[in-house]
Order: structure tokens, then sequence, then C-alpha cells
């Protein structure tokens, strides 16, 4: 399955709130199908970095400066162009509409996601409660109010996994047997 991935020019596009799993599922997919991996967060993240800037305080100055996020979509939409390639992003399934061969959505309750916020970063559950909402806040009004996206709204992309219910494995299995029915029909 993977060389055939590629050899189609796949292009998936892994989308969920911050600790939904959406890196950990598009990085196993991209190992797995041998597929370059970008993550779009990982953009935000190095600009934030160059601005001096916590990544909180980028969000907040993105919600009045569309330049910020609309340079990280042509770059996600550059890269899509190419092919084979797993793009994470919290948006990216609704930018890459018409691009991605297959758009997945990950979820799970924000306890459980700031709890792996809190692990993954070595913060206290506290902290990254109020990090996770005051940084989803934001970009539910960016979104919003640049792109007209209602994240919460989950009736237009392919599939969504609910990381909760589902262990990694579990989620990986569920988007590649999602991924082998979009190889069968690319191949007819």
């Amino acid at each position: 399955m993977g060389s055939d991935a590629c050899k189609l020019g796949l292009v998936i596009a892994v989308s969920g709130l911050p600790g939904s799993g959406k890196t950990t599922l598009a990085k196993l997919l991209a190992r797995d199908l041998g597929l370059k991996y970008i993550s779009l967060g990982m953009i935000f993240r190095e600009i934030a970095e160059e601005k001096g800037l916590s990544i909180e305080e980028l969000s907040k100055l993105a919600e009045s400066d569309a330049s910020i996020d609309y340079l990280i979509d042509s770059k996600a939409r550059e890269e899509a162009k190419k092919g084979c390639i797993v793009i994470d992003g919290h948006i990216s399934a609704w930018i890459l509409k018409g691009l991605a061969h297959l758009r997945i959505v990950v979820t799970a309750s924000l306890s459980t996601r700031a709890k792996r916020i809190a692990m993954r970063d070595g913060k206290s559950i506290n902290e990254a409660l109020r990090e996770v909402k005051l940084r989803e806040d934001s970009e539910r009004r960016r979104y919003r109010k640049f792109y007209g996206i209602n994240i919460d709204d989950l009736s237009d992309v392919d599939l969504v996994i609910n990381t909760e219910k589902f262990n990694v494995d579990e989620t990986l299995e569920i988007a590649l047997k999602a991924v082998e029915m979009v190889i069968k029909s690319l191949k007819r």
C-alpha cells in the first residue's frame, strides 16, 4: 500500500484540536505509507520563535493579521500540489478540500487533550487546560473570521476518529483502512 500511495501522489490531511492526536496519527501514516510529513503547527511555532513571541501571543496577533495564517496555508497548498504527503494542521482538512484525497479529523474531550498536553509539555493539567482554552478560543475566532470555517462542524470531512475511544494503534488501523479504500478508488 505504501508504494501505491506515493505512485498515486496521495495527499492526506489530518486535523484536530491541540492534544487530539493529529500529529501522532499524521507521523505514523507518513511512516507507514512512505510519504513526506509536514506539520503546520511546527511552521506556526517557528514563526512565533522568529518573532520572539509565545504561541498564545502569536495566536492573538494572528486574530488581527490574516497574513500569518495565509502564509502557512499557502505552504500547505504548495506542498499538497506536489503529492506524496501527509499534512498535519488544525484546519488542513478544510483548507485542502479539493487537493487532499483523504481528510481526517481526530477528536478527544478537552480534559483528555489537556492531560495529554500537560504530559507532553511537562506542565500542570491546570496550566495546560488554561493555555489550550485560550488558544482554541483564538483559533476558533480566526478560522471563522478569515475562512468562514466552523471547526466544530465535521460534516464536510471524510473521516472522524475519536482518539479517546481508540488507542494509537487502533486509530492508525482505522485511518489505514480508509487509505486502502481511497487507493482502490483512485486505481479504478
